[in-house]
């Protein structure tokens, strides 16, 4: 007995053995098909990923909770694409915009972001800077500066409406009982050579939307005049070109319709300061 249930025994683990050598044996799942490839969750969708594919290799197994190894963070959020070259003027335009407000917010770090771009492209499109394409040159540079550093208090607007024109910055805006009204906006005024703009308190007494300049053979759109044949109207051309006016106060369009809606015959116009250059 003892030598025959040796005999049993050898064979039933040679047999074992053999089956297992020869890989006839697959693992089940639950309803009894091979274990498929098992689904990837992604931690920071909370979305489970595609299953792999047949030419993908098998998917890493779950990290046990009690390891003490971390798994692997997610890759870094790719830089959002823009089409702005950073501008010569980059850093101090991210700055002056910020202060000015209005325009976005600006990372003040000299370097150019989708955000930046809209923001710059914005503020030129506004003050007709061309190109008007996001990338912070010197003129861009200039004109925040111009504005940022508008004084508003030098004006005297504090009674009744008046037209604020500081010369020194060559920009205007438009008060009412010592409150902002219209918002400092650039301008072009008087060169030298006799055509300078004068400082002192004038008032309006000639309004007309289109009214012909016989001296300069041109239509002056939105005129508004307060002085020796000098007033408010629409530039007839580029506004950043040239270095003055015969002595007008030269506006963008948005901003001499404005001026034109709200200011009337009599409304005082303050001019102060000086031009650089005359």
């Amino acid at each position: 007995m003892r030598v025959r249930r040796s005999v049993l025994i050898t064979a039933a683990v040679v047999a074992v053995a053999g089956l297992i050598a020869g890989g006839t044996y697959a693992f089940a799942g639950d309803d009894g098909d091979p274990v498929g490839n098992p689904t990837i969750q992604d931690p920071s969708s909370g979305m489970p990923e595609p299953r792999l594919g047949p030419s993908e290799g098998p998917a890493s197994p779950s990290p046990d909770p009690s390891s003490s190894e971390t798994s692997e963070a997610p890759p870094p959020k790719p830089k959002e694409k823009h089409n702005c070259p950073v501008g010569k003027k980059q850093a101090k335009v991210e700055k002056l915009l910020n202060q000015l407000g209005g325009f976005g917010t600006l990372v003040e770090d000299g370097e150019q972001s989708k955000d930046d771009c809209k923001a710059i492209k914005k503020f030129q499109e506004r003050y007709d800077i061309r190109p008007s394409e996001g990338s912070a040159g010197p003129l861009t540079e200039k004109i925040a500066k111009r504005l940022a550093e508008t004084d508003v208090d030098k004006c005297d607007g504090d009674k009744g409406l008046v037209a604020c024109i500081d010369l020194t910055h060559q920009t205007t805006w438009i008060m009412k009982d010592g409150e902002i009204i219209v918002d400092p906006t650039i301008t072009r005024t008087g060169m030298g050579g006799g055509y300078q703009t004068p400082e002192g308190k004038y008032k309006i007494d000639w309004r007309s939307e289109k009214a012909w300049s016989k001296p300069y053979k041109v239509w002056l759109p939105y005129w508004q005049h307060f002085i020796d044949g000098m007033g408010f109207h629409e530039t007839t051309t580029y506004i950043h070109d040239s270095f003055g006016s015969h002595g007008c106060v030269n506006l963008l369009h948005k901003d001499a319709v404005k001026f034109y809606e709200t200011l009337k015959t009599d409304t005082t116009v303050h001019t102060f300061g000086r031009k650089p250059g005359t």
